[in-house]
């Protein structure tokens, strides 16, 4: 009963702090992965030591790896592929060409640098290849950055989510198991993902199907059930293959988003709500599991490695993989700026760790501690300056706030003129507005058309 009461305890405190934290960060407008590491650390051992995450065993990583399958569903739901159309080509080389370049810089970087041995080298840049969905999302929707760069920062944050974490599981099986055979490395990822992809497509295909026709259940009921398939999903790619299950959650949030389901929006809400508690609970316990003291004894070549991740790597990177775009130079420069690592890396290092020493594999420690260090400079120096970065630029978007009133008609014109008086932006939309004249004279914008499609509304807002 006491050791039960114990990790009750534990979890209890977890909880309560991730959300004292993401309070604490809306309040003062921050990223909330400062205050939850920030957090975590001072709870931990090398903290006050009130949270031991090992006290878990290996319910820690039950917990990360069902945490980690709702953040990147969530991820993919916001996946809108019309946006996604428009910068398809740079995000398919940032997903491609962009990972092998950070795993190739990052990785000459750690074993030049930070004098880790290759095979270590390679396994850190496998990790730190991810971009931080769960820190981006947020950061983004503070600063209101121009919406292409806003779209690609997300679709890429999400989508290379799972290319990233399968790649390192890659790294590690040939680590592990001896085997430097690129074609069966290469062989490996695409079987994982092309697992997972399938599973993903079908997977969320049935969860639309469920929300369009299973009248007979409540929302909050249809909300439940697509989180039970969800995990089904999960389990059943990672029976099939493993670590494809990071592929099968993106791909079934993309499909179901992407599907025209009534009411998809509860389930947005209920899934954010859910990835808000994971990734809270997660950032605390894996950062109260880290050693302060591991990331000091790293040495100034490691601190090096990750300056050399933010400001050479991630540029060229860019560069590269948008050279052909419409993209300006301010975009670009604030693309090469913000590259923000999450919840994925901290998840995918702090199981590396444990598998490494389990294999009688020295440098899991090392390597976890060097991933932290690049999640805290990363996270701290992009997250706190992306607003200032991006208001130098001059990539903010200009658009305020405000409504589109569907009909030209006294009624509406009264309510444009007080979402005026706030001074929000406000704009009616008629097939024949009657009171056309009235409208101009109080300088209230009227879009003529004959249908309210998608075209309409984008003009509109």
């Amino acid at each position: 009963m006491e050791a039960s009461f114990e990790v009750t305890l534990q979890m209890v405190i977890t909880v309560v702090a991730g959300i004292s934290a993401q309070v604490l960060a809306a309040y003062f407008r921050v990223p909330s992965i400062v205050l939850l590491l920030l957090l975590g650390i001072f709870l931990g051992s090398d903290g006050i030591g009130v949270l031991h995450p090992q006290m878990l065993g290996t319910g820690l990583e039950v917990i990360v790896a069902l945490a980690t399958a709702i953040i990147l569903f969530e991820g993919g739901l916001n996946l809108d592929l019309r946006e996604l159309g428009r910068v398809s080509l740079s995000l398919q080389l940032l997903v491609t060409l962009g990972t092998l370049v950070t795993l190739i810089g990052g990785s000459m970087a750690a074993h030049w640098l930070g004098e880790f041995p290759w095979n270590i080298a390679f396994l850190y840049a496998s990790i730190v290849v991810v971009t931080g969905p769960t820190v981006i999302g947020p950061l983004l929707k503070q600063i209101n950055v121009d919406r292409q760069v806003a779209t690609l920062l997300e679709g890429e944050g999400v989508l290379i989510d799972p290319v990233g974490a399968i790649l390192a599981f890659v790294v590690l099986d040939t680590i592990v198991n001896g085997d430097a055979d690129p074609i069966n490395a290469i062989v490996g990822l695409m079987m994982r993902l092309g697992v997972g992809a399938a599973i993903g497509a079908v997977g969320g295909y049935v969860m639309s199907l469920i929300f369009k026709r299973a009248n007979f259940l409540s929302i909050e009921l249809k909300n439940l059930v697509v989180l039970a398939v969800l995990w089904g999903l999960f389990t059943l790619a990672q029976m099939i293959r493993t670590e494809s299950g990071v592929m099968t959650t993106v791909v079934a949030g993309a499909v179901f988003a992407n599907s025209s389901v009534p009411e998809e929006r509860l389930l947005r809400s209920f899934k954010g709500q859910l990835t808000i508690l994971s990734v809270s609970v997660l950032f605390i316990l894996l950062a109260a599991d880290l050693s302060i003291a591991s990331v000091f004894a790293l040495g100034w070549g490691s601190l090096f490695t990750v300056l050399v991740l933010m400001f050479v790597v991630r540029p060229i990177n860019i560069l590269l993989c948008t050279g052909n775009s419409d993209l300006n130079w301010r975009q670009k420069l604030f693309l090469s700026w913000v590259a923000p690592r999450g919840i994925v890396s901290a998840s995918v290092a702090s199981l590396f760790a444990i598998l490494l020493t389990k294999h009688g594999i020295n440098g899991g420690d090392a390597i976890k501690a060097l991933v932290f260090l690049t999640i805290i400079m990363t996270v701290v120096c992009q997250g706190l300056t992306a607003g200032w970065v991006a208001r130098c630029l001059q990539i903010t978007s200009q658009e305020a706030t405000g409504a589109v009133i569907v009909g030209c008609n006294p009624l509406s014109l009264l309510i444009a003129r007080f979402f005026q008086e706030r001074g929000e932006n406000v704009v009616l939309i008629d097939t024949e507005p009657e009171y056309l004249a009235q409208a101009e004279a109080q300088n209230i914008r009227v879009i003529v058309s004959s249908a309210l499609d998608a075209e309409v509304l984008e003009e509109a807002g």
